[in-house]
């Protein structure tokens, strides 16, 4: 008796196993995409990556230095230009390991001696301000201690406080860049706006958002919006969506963004498709905390990641238009733009917020 009962208990736990088997088995047959979104995952990880490496090997042949760490003395020598320091942001954003300590060092003394001049950084573009804050922070500098005694203050020079009792300097010189990139450098590290401000936060918002255009798009000065200073726009909007007037700002940018696109998935600036439009796309989404691949670009079955990948060339670099030849400008943006996708895959924070390396 007691041997038929053990043999009866066997058997329900066979059946047991078994049940829980073809559960598993039906599971598995009705999704079995997670294994394949796993493993295209990590080709994509895999591919991005190499595609950085690439870009890197490229920008250090170019400064002829293929053999020795990327801040070479003749790298250090640009720190403070657009030519350096869009680079050295995509360099430490992307996660890739140098000796940032140099780099600082090389900023420090270039934004020491510009101060020595009567316009500083620039007289009229802020936007010199809002860049090296960026690199800066990035090389893990403190842009609000700057200089080699650490005595500059450039997010209150650049932002807050740009302009005199006459009004000279002012963010807006340049257009709405100034208002954009001062919020995005504003943002970076969440820097506080005291009372006695020359500008505040809101000021810069409103600036921003009052000068979109009715399709929802923005342009440089008032014309026909375009997509990089639209894309450009969201960045700087992107922490503030929580509100319902920056949330439909957002909103319709975006779709003029989506109208914009062309059926091959790329944007038209300034009468040409451009690498450097996509980049700003895909860089406006992630700090948006959308997907890379949003289905409102994706065109052809193309991902934006896609469309950009297109502009690659075999040396690593990426051209600025099709046909031309590597351009820095336009492999820099990929760079960071690649960086970001990665970012949001990894589940850091966006490529502007640098939360995450604040000194």
């Amino acid at each position: 008796m007691q041997g038929r009962m053990e043999r009866v208990e066997a058997m329900k736990r066979a059946a047991a196993v078994l049940a829980v088997l073809l559960f598993l088995g039906t599971v598995w047959a009705v999704f079995p995409v997670w294994g394949a979104e796993g493993t295209e995952k990590n080709k994509e990880i895999q591919r991005v990556e190499e595609i950085a490496d690439r870009i890197i090997q490229w920008k250090k042949e170019n400064e002829g230095n293929e053999k020795e760490g990327f801040f070479s003395d003749s790298f250090l020598c640009s720190a403070g230009t657009t030519l350096a320091d869009w680079y050295v942001l995509g360099l430490s954003r992307s996660g890739a390991e140098e000796d940032y300590a140099s780099y600082r060092f090389a900023l420090a003394r270039a934004v020491e001696e510009r101060y020595k001049t009567s316009g500083r950084l620039d007289l009229s573009k802020a936007t010199e301000w809002h860049r090296i804050i960026l690199s800066m922070l990035a090389s893990g500098g403190n842009p609000k201690k700057a200089g080699i005694r650490g005595q500059i203050d450039l997010v209150a020079d650049g932002i807050y406080n740009r302009a005199d009792n006459e009004g000279n300097g002012i963010l807006g010189k340049q257009g709405i860049n100034g208002y954009i990139w001062g919020l995005i450098a504003l943002d970076s590290c969440f820097y506080a706006v005291p009372e006695e401000a020359f500008y505040t936060r809101e000021e810069l918002l409103l600036n921003i958002l009052n000068r979109q255009n009715a399709d929802g798009g923005w342009s440089l000065g008032g014309g026909a919006s375009d997509p990089d200073l639209t894309a450009m726009a969201l960045q700087a909007l992107a922490g503030y969506r929580s509100r319902t007037d920056v949330s439909a700002s957002a909103d319709a940018g975006l779709s003029c963004l989506a109208q914009m696109q062309q059926e091959d998935g790329a944007f038209l600036s300034w009468g040409a498709e451009s690498s450097e439009s996509v980049s700003q796309v895909l860089v406006a989404l992630t700090a948006l905390g959308l997907s890379p691949d949003d289905a409102r670009f994706v065109k052809n079955g193309q991902t934006l990641e896609e469309v950009l990948l297109r502009f690659a060339q075999n040396d690593g670099s990426f051209v600025h238009t099709q046909g031309d030849g590597g351009n820095l400008l336009a492999t820099t943006q990929a760079f960071y733009a690649l960086a970001a996708v990665q970012r949001a895959r990894d589940g850091k924070t966006p490529l502007y917020d640098m939360s995450d390396v604040a000194p």
